[in-house]
């Protein structure tokens, strides 16, 4: 599956199937067990991001690729970052945009559209928090290529980790298909990531694991 479908594909998910879990899920609403393991490990997830960028972000210009509701570009706004956050689905956008503190509304900027498109600009920091977790090392490559000459200093992003378990997800999601089925993430080696894309630009972060919730955060430097 090429770049583009499974951006559409994903698009299609987050717009017709999963706007209102994600709205719940990303809020302080009760949610199920299995579902507060994954709000945990993404504040965790989160946290973990941020330490990878300077404190004092004033001046400095970043992309939120894949933004979801706006929970990680409201914590960069507030460090003093002038914030893109883009999102291929135009209704978390809007979410986000709803949610956005009145104090913050001045660094922050909300589209909906491809985080490729060059017509975004220059920043000096990307953060790419489990929105490419759907694509293969290709197409992660060719993600990064996209990026790297608007650039400046580095990128952090997160990939679904090699685990036993996600790879019988991952096989069983490949033996049964389902129209209605989310988009199956694509487990990577770090290791494997960073030969393909030349030692020195790919540096494994950390990974965290929390309950249903599994990602490996990677700094990319081009």
């Amino acid at each position: 599956m090429t770049y583009e479908a499974t951006r559409n594909r994903v698009e299609t998910y987050f717009d017709r199937t999963a706007t209102r879990t994600w709205e719940r899920l990303t809020s302080d609403a009760p949610v199920s067990g299995i579902r507060a393991t994954v709000r945990a490990g993404r504040d965790q997830m989160r946290d973990l991001i941020l330490a990878q960028l300077p404190k004092n972000l004033a001046g400095k210009r970043i992309l939120d690729a894949g933004c979801g509701t706006g929970a990680l570009a409201f914590e960069l706004a507030a460090r003093g970052a002038d914030v893109v956050g883009v999102d291929i689905s135009p209704q978390l956008v809007d979410i986000a945009r709803k949610r956005t503190p009145n104090d913050l509304h001045h660094r922050l900027t909300f589209r909906a559209g491809d985080m490729l498109n060059p017509k975004l600009g220059q920043f000096d920091h990307i953060v790419a928090m489990d929105s490419m977790i759907y694509y293969t090392a290709t197409d992660i490559a060719q993600i990064l290529e996209g990026l790297a000459p608007r650039l400046r200093e580095n990128m952090v992003f997160t990939v679904a980790p090699r685990t036993p378990l996600l790879m019988a997800m991952w096989r069983m999601g490949k033996l049964f298909p389902r129209s209605d089925r989310s988009p199956t993430m694509v487990p990577h080696s770090p290791a494997r990531l960073a030969n393909a894309l030349g030692k020195g630009r790919l540096r494994d972060v950390e990974r965290v694991t929390s309950g249903f919730y599994i990602s490996n955060a990677l700094e990319y430097r081009p």
